[in-house]
């Protein structure tokens, strides 16, 4: 005998829906990689973010020019880093644009205003480049300072971080407050 009944009025329960296509993430890390492995900037290019890939084209170019006509020594280092760096910010961009879209949030095209560190590395490395073209500020003649870059850098990326350190702390005092004054609220209610 079976376990289940058998009779004219009942039917099977219906399936689930068929699941839909898998939605198509917007980027593809391993192609914004492999196009920033072809050329500094093209994967950001890929990933909608313009200025942050003429930063990087023309970080990669100023250190190769650098390389030939000032002094071997600190630039050299400085392609391999950009190249690097180049691949590893591709892959994590077109990462967190599909992040963003699996969460629901529409995924923006970059309009160019990502921040004003790109703008400002730019004029910076086009001042210098124009002082040196001019004669007025040999590139030459800074070959002994250049640690005092590393030095601005490494100021820069640690009063960053102390900062960000020191926000969530405020903002849990904020939270707190807010919550202790809704909760009195409510209880003279």
């Amino acid at each position: 005998m079976s376990s289940q009944p058998t009779g004219a009025g009942h039917t099977p329960p219906p399936l689930p829906p068929a699941p839909g296509p898998w939605p198509r993430p917007p980027k593809s890390p391993g192609l914004a990689a492999l196009l920033s492995m072809l050329f500094p900037g093209v994967g950001q290019v890929y990933n909608g973010q313009q200025s942050k890939a003429v930063v990087f084209f023309f970080v990669f170019v100023s250190a190769i020019y650098a390389t030939v006509t000032v002094d071997p020594m600190p630039f050299a280092f400085l392609i391999p880093f950009t190249w690097l760096f180049n691949l590893v910010d591709a892959y994590r961009s077109a990462d967190a644009i599909n992040l963003r879209h699996a969460g629901g949030e529409p995924v923006k095209d970059d309009d160019g205003v990502e921040s004003p560190v790109w703008g400002g590395a730019l004029v910076v490395a086009g001042l210098l480049l124009l002082l040196n073209n001019l004669g007025w500020l040999p590139v030459d003649a800074l070959r002994r300072l250049w640690p005092l870059a590393l030095i601005a850098v490494g100021g820069v990326l640690l009063w960053g971080s102390f900062r960000r350190r020191d926000v969530p702390a405020e903002a849990t005092t904020t939270e707190a407050s807010t919550d202790a004054a809704g909760s009195g609220e409510a209880s003279e209610s």
